[in-house]
């Protein structure tokens, strides 16, 4: 599948886990079987507009959102800001705030 839909399906769960949803129970809010769910995640299935939309909705979500920052050249060369953006979307809100505190301070002792 494509690079896209894995980032996709990566942010469908890293947005899941934050709320404490199981794939069962987002399943049942979005109104998709739980093996779709999992394959989306996973990013082996190619989703249509309309069921990424109950998805993120059951999310509280927008699409604009779940979509940001995506697109871009397709170089080999890393995207170190993308890598950096999903590797805080993965952690929760707390572990996002220490993280921020960490790279400041980080900063203030590189510019002394």
């Amino acid at each position: 599948m494509s690079d896209l839909a894995k980032i996709v399906g990566q942010r469908i769960r890293n947005y899941r886990t934050q709320l404490g949803l199981s794939q069962e129970k987002l399943s049942e809010l979005s109104g998709c079987h739980p093996t779709y769910i999992g394959q989306l995640e996973r990013g082996e299935k190619n989703a249509t507009l309309e069921s990424i939309d109950k998805v993120a909705s059951s999310l509280n979500l927008s699409l604009s959102k779940l979509f940001e920052n995506l697109g871009g050249e397709n170089t080999n060369e890393r995207n170190i800001p993308l890598e950096c953006y999903e590797f805080l979307l993965s952690k929760s809100q707390k572990d996002q705030e220490q993280i921020i505190k960490i790279l400041i301070e980080i900063d203030k002792y590189k510019n002394r």
